[in-house]
């Protein structure tokens, strides 16, 4: 049963969306806090808890709008309506502080942040690129409050701009017939079966995510894949030949003329490697002594060496099976 419970700030309930999730979740326990930022009672919870934890739902008021210039495939980082995600993938980046970011925390002052959103569009003198799902997965979240639904709808009113998101989930059904104006531009994530099954819990199946891309395309939506992250497993390169082998034939041509990617390597931290050995005892162990090297406080990367050698043979995949298709970034 997903959520198990629900931790809320009081003034919540105070916004229209509090009392629409009040409504609709009624029948669980709803438990007061002072702060969706520092809860007290599961800061205490022991790393095996990890799992256990993912089940509860947090519903707060987002305080911090302050947008991140951002210079891949989008201007600004833009805080949103989510942070966080039920999901479990054994690598997340969301993962930066366990017990504070292990669980989906929704807010429910959206009409504030579309407001600046929407704001900031019309004011440029160009059109500006909003990343509104780097810190949770807004396909996921709108299974639940349905928030990804009313932002598309109320920004194709934009005179300007696009909104964009990245994904893992399929659920696309409620977004298709929306009036999105074309100001909308998902991007799908994808990662051979093997590590979707091992690495990516509680996520949607390569096919999923490939059905759901065309069904957004044929919507009329700007689409983009992600190859993320890249995760350097013991066969990787027979798993990515395989996923490029399978996006080339499954992808109709339409679909790939108008496609762009972004490839992204996996970087793992010490906070990774506590949890996971505590919650995950049996799952694949991804830190490797042998690949990677530190990169700042606690994390790890692949060493340069392996890095260039991996992206070079991603590229020559690339430009055997999805010629023309252009790549925004690596990483």
């Amino acid at each position: 049963m997903f959520p198990e419970k629900i931790f809320y700030e009081p003034p919540v309930l105070h916004y229209e969306l509090g009392k629409q999730l009040q409504e609709k979740f009624a029948h669980i326990p709803w438990i007061a806090i002072e702060n969706h930022n520092n809860i007290e009672e599961l800061r205490k919870n022991p790393n095996k808890e990890f799992v256990h934890m993912k089940r509860y739902l947090i519903l707060g008021v987002r305080k911090s709008l302050k947008y991140t210039p951002n210079h891949k495939v989008s201007d600004f980082l833009v805080p949103y309506t989510s942070s966080g995600c039920s999901a479990m993938c054994l690598y997340c980046y969301l993962v930066c502080n366990y017990n504070k970011c292990s669980y989906l925390r929704l807010f429910v002052n959206r009409e504030q942040m579309l407001d600046k959103l929407m704001k900031t569009a019309n004011r440029s003198p160009g059109d500006l690129t909003f990343e509104i799902g780097s810190n949770s997965d807004l396909l996921l979240e709108n299974s639940i409050s349905g928030n990804l639904e009313w932002t598309i709808e109320n920004f194709a009113g934009s005179k300007k701009g696009f909104i964009t998101f990245p994904t893992k989930f399929d659920m696309v059904e409620a977004l298709l017939p929306l009036n999105h104006g074309g100001r909308t531009i998902m991007r799908m994530s994808v990662n051979p079966p093997p590590i979707i099954q091992r690495l990516e819990f509680g996520t949607s199946s390569l096919t999923g995510r490939i059905r759901a891309l065309q069904q957004m395309h044929d919507a009329g939506y700007k689409v983009g894949i992600l190859i993320a992250p890249v995760v350097l497993l013991d066969n990787w390169q027979e798993l990515y030949s395989q996923l490029i082998e399978q996006l080339a034939d499954e992808l109709p041509d339409k679909l790939k003329r108008e496609l762009f990617l972004e490839i992204i390597f996996m970087t793992y931290s010490y906070i990774h490697r506590a949890i996971n050995a505590e919650a995950f005892p049996n799952a694949v162990k991804l830190y490797d002594k042998s690949l990677m090297t530190g990169r700042g406080r606690g994390k790890y990367c692949y060493r340069s060496d392996i890095r260039l050698q991996a992206e070079e043979y991603l590229k020559e995949l690339l430009e055997q099976k999805l010629n023309g298709i252009p790549v925004i970034y690596i990483v």
